[in-house]
């Protein structure tokens, strides 16, 4: 008689530590700082480069184009509002009350 169903390494999971809510908070609010942080700075590139003077942003991350420093620069603030976007739109979609239900 082999009863495998005995084996404690078979069923066992180990605690789910990251439902933790301080670990959450902390993980949300330090992600929303450095989204925020990305989001100022591809917004702020467009008010401080000079687009007459292609030596102040040619040394720039990017550079020496404009297209590559905007891209470098602003490419994460673009993806980090479009993901948000798409994020509050699931969100939004996933929380109403379906029509089947009148």
């Amino acid at each position: 008689m082999d009863n495998t169903d005995s084996d404690p390494q078979r069923h066992y999971r180990p605690p789910d530590r990251s439902a933790h809510p301080v670990a959450r908070a902390f993980r949300l609010g330090f992600a929303g700082l450095c989204a925020l942080f990305l989001v100022g700075r591809g917004v702020a590139e467009f008010f401080v480069i000079r687009y007459n003077d292609p030596a102040s942003y040619a040394n720039s991350w990017g550079g020496p184009s404009l297209a590559g420093v905007f891209a470098v620069h602003a490419g994460p603030a673009v993806a980090i509002v479009a993901a948000s976007a798409l994020y509050l739109v699931r969100r939004q979609r996933r929380n109403r009350p379906s029509r089947a239900a009148c």
